[in-house]
C-alpha cells in the first residue's frame, strides 16, 4: 500500500506541475513573452510535470507517515465521541455548508477573485463550525423530530471487564502450583513474565549447584507448559527497571507501572508489597484458605513424628503439610493418638495447629 500511495502522490505531483505550467503559459501569452521559440507550451508542461513529480516522489514517505499518524489521531478522537453526537454533528455540518453555499454564490461574482475566494472559504468554515456546534448542543430538541427519534436514543454501552495483569515472581514459577491454579480458571490473564525474571531463571538453571539447577529448569518447564497447555494469555515485558537492582524491587515497581498484581509465595516480598501499596496474590495464602477449617475443641487422630522445640512438645503433620504442635506429646513420639485442638494460628507463611492429648489417650498400633 505504501508503494501504491507513493505512485499516486508522484502522479499527483506530475498533474500539479502541469497545472502550474498551464497558468504560467497563460501568463506568458498574455504579456506576449516567448522564452522558447519552438514548442514552448509542450516543454513547460513536461518540465514542470517532471520536476513536481520528483518532488512529490521524494517527500511522499514523510507525507504518508504523517498522514497515517493524523488519521490514527482522528480515529482515536472520534472513538471517544458518542455515536449520537457524530450523527447530529454530521447533519449540522451538511446544513451549515448548504447555507454557506447559498450565501457565497453572490460573493463569487465580485470583481476581485482573490477576495472572493478568501470570503467564501471563511463562510464555509464559519457555517460548518456553527452547524456542528448547534446540532450537538441542541440534539435533545432535534431528537424530538420524527426523523431523529432513533438517532437520539443511544443504547447503553456494555462495559467489558478490565483484565488486570498478573506479574509472576521467580519463586512462584519455580514452585509450579501456579500452573494448576491457572488450569482451574481461578486466575485470569494476562500473565506477565518480566525479562529480568527470565534472566534470573536462566542464571539459576545454569548454576553449578545441582539443586539450584534443577529448580531453574523446573521453572522454565512450568513456563513452557503454561504457554502451550493452558488457554490463557501470556505476555513478556521486555523492558527493564533501571533504577532498581534487586528482582523483588523491580517486580514491585513493574506492578505499579502496569497497574497489575504480583503473584508470589515469598513472605517477605508480600510484606514489602503491602507497605508500598502493590496488590499481591500469595499462593501460600490461597493454599491456606482452601485447607479444611479446624476449630478449637475438635478431635483429631494424628501420628506424633518428632519432638517439638519446647519441653514436652511433640510434632505431627496433616496430609496437606499443616504442622500440629501437641503439648505433652513428646512421650507419644512414634504413636498415633487422639488429640484435642486447643488453638489455631493462621499467618501468611502458613497455618499451625496447637493440640493436646485427650484425657484418656487412645493409642493406635
Amino acid at each position: 500500500m505504501r508503494k501504491v500511495f507513493r505512485f499516486l502522490l508522484t502522479l499527483a505531483g506530475f498533474v500539479m506541475g502541469m497545472a502550474i505550467a498551464f497558468y504560467i503559459e497563460q501568463g506568458l501569452e498574455h504579456f506576449n513573452v516567448i522564452l522558447i521559440p519552438i514548442y514552448q507550451d509542450v516543454i513547460l508542461y513536461t518540465l514542470f510535470g517532471i520536476v513536481f513529480a520528483f518532488i512529490l516522489f521524494f517527500i511522499s514517505p514523510s507525507i504518508i507517515i504523517h498522514s497515517h499518524g493524523f488519521l490514527k489521531w482522528v480515529e482515536g478522537r472520534f472513538s471517544e465521541v458518542p455515536m449520537g453526537d457524530i450523527l447530529f454533528g454530521s447533519f449540522g455540518l451538511i446544513i451549515g455548508l448548504i447555507i454557506a453555499f447559498l450565501i457565497s454564490e453572490p460573493i463569487s461574482q465580485l470583481r476581485w477573485p482573490f477576495v472572493s475566494v478568501i470570503l467564501r472559504i471563511f463562510l464555509y468554515v464559519l457555517f460548518g463550525y456553527l452547524g456542528i456546534n448547534l446540532a450537538t448542543k441542541r440534539r435533545d430538541e432535534l431528537s424530538g423530530l420524527s426523523i431523529f427519534r432513533r438517532l437520539g436514543k443511544e443504547k447503553p454501552v456494555k462495559e467489558e471487564p478490565i483484565s488486570i495483569p498478573k506479574i509472576l515472581d521467580t519463586s512462584v514459577i519455580i514452585d509450579g502450583r501456579i500452573f494448576d491454579i491457572c488450569r482451574t480458571g481461578f486466575v485470569e490473564g494476562p500473565l506477565v513474565i518480566a525479562s529480568f525474571v527470565l534472566e534470573e531463571l536462566r542464571h539459576i538453571a545454569d548454576s553449578s549447584d545441582s539443586l539450584k539447577r534443577n529448580r531453574g529448569r523446573r521453572g522454565l518447564d512450568i513456563l513452557n507448559r503454561i504457554q502451550k497447555e493452558l488457554d490463557i494469555e501470556v505476555k513478556t515485558y521486555e523492558g527493564d527497571i533501571n533504577d532498581a537492582a534487586e528482582v523483588d524491587v523491580k517486580l514491585l515497581k513493574l506492578g505499579l507501572l502496569l497497574n497489575g498484581k504480583v503473584i508470589t509465595n515469598d513472605y517477605n516480598l508480600n510484606k514489602v508489597a503491602e507497605f508500598q501499596g502493590v496488590p499481591v496474590l500469595n499462593i501460600n495464602e490461597l493454599a491456606n484458605a482452601v485447607k479444611p477449617v479446624v476449630l478449637p475443641g475438635e478431635e483429631m487422630l494424628v501420628q506424633v513424628i518428632k519432638d517439638g522445640k519446647e519441653t514436652g512438645q511433640g510434632v505431627a503433620y496433616l496430609d496437606d503439610g499443616t504442622m500440629i504442635v501437641v503439648d505433652g506429646g513428646k512421650k507419644h513420639v512414634g504413636e498415633t493418638i487422639d488429640v484435642l485442638v486447643t488453638s489455631v494460628l493462621q499467618t501468611a507463611a502458613g497455618r499451625m495447629i496447637f493440640a493436646k492429648p485427650k484425657t484418656a489417650d487412645r493409642v493406635v498400633s
